[in-house]
């Protein structure tokens, strides 16, 4: 909802901040590895926001995220905001962590941590990089998932692919790729609780479910 850049930094920062508690509170090594990289990933991408936005006040004399920016601080926002998000080619993090931590908290990694930095790269418009971005997204998601037996893993990957696509719309169609986040989050959503009844974390297991809990194996 911020229109300063300085607040919209801030407002990722208290969120960054308010989610690591979250994650870290089954005390087990793999949940701490995967908080560890997912706060210094953060703390990266919002260090580099803050220096290309006050290097765009600096160039403009604009603070504000609808004043068109310079070309520099433009790319390095962008990149910045792919960072967070989990965009291709700066994806590699987002399977590993997901991994490392417990359904629930996987499951507002993959929807609620995006609506921050997905409505900033909304507002700006970079044209070109978000196409590349886009493009490069939707291949590495595809691959990515197929070689996978581990489902957070693959709806990690779903995420990178998915979070493409929208990028590739915004340029041409911003309304639709809205419409596509809300048709992730549900399908994301769905898919999630699935596995936390099951208490599945992988393929083999989600494929005994079908004797357990057959209509909801169908769904």
């Amino acid at each position: 909802m911020s229109t300063h850049w300085l607040m919209a930094w801030m407002g990722l920062e208290i969120n960054t901040l308010a989610i690591i508690p979250l994650m870290i509170k089954k005390h087990h090594p793999r949940v701490v590895e995967a908080t560890t990289k997912y706060f210094l990933i953060q703390a990266t991408a919002a260090a580099t926001l803050l220096f290309a936005s006050t290097m765009n006040a600096w160039l403009t004399g604009m603070w504000e995220i609808s004043h068109t920016m310079h070309p520099l601080p433009l790319t390095l926002v962008t990149m910045a905001l792919s960072l967070k998000l989990g965009l291709a080619p700066l994806h590699s993090w987002l399977p590993d962590i997901m991994q490392g931590l417990e359904l629930k908290m996987g499951l507002i990694l993959a929807t609620w941590q995006k609506l921050a930095p997905f409505s900033l790269l909304f507002q700006i418009n970079s044209g070109t990089l978000m196409v590349f971005l886009g493009l490069a997204s939707v291949m590495l998601g595809g691959w990515g998932g197929l070689n996978q037996t581990q489902l957070r893993k693959i709806l990690a990957y779903s995420s990178i692919a998915h979070l493409g696509w929208m990028f590739l719309v915004v340029q041409f169609y911003p309304l639709l790729s809205l419409m596509t986040l809300l048709v992730y989050f549900v399908m994301t959503f769905s898919l999630f609780n699935t596995f936390m009844i099951n208490k599945t974390t992988n393929i083999n297991s989600l494929s005994t479910s079908w004797v357990k809990m057959p209509v909801l194996t169908a769904t």
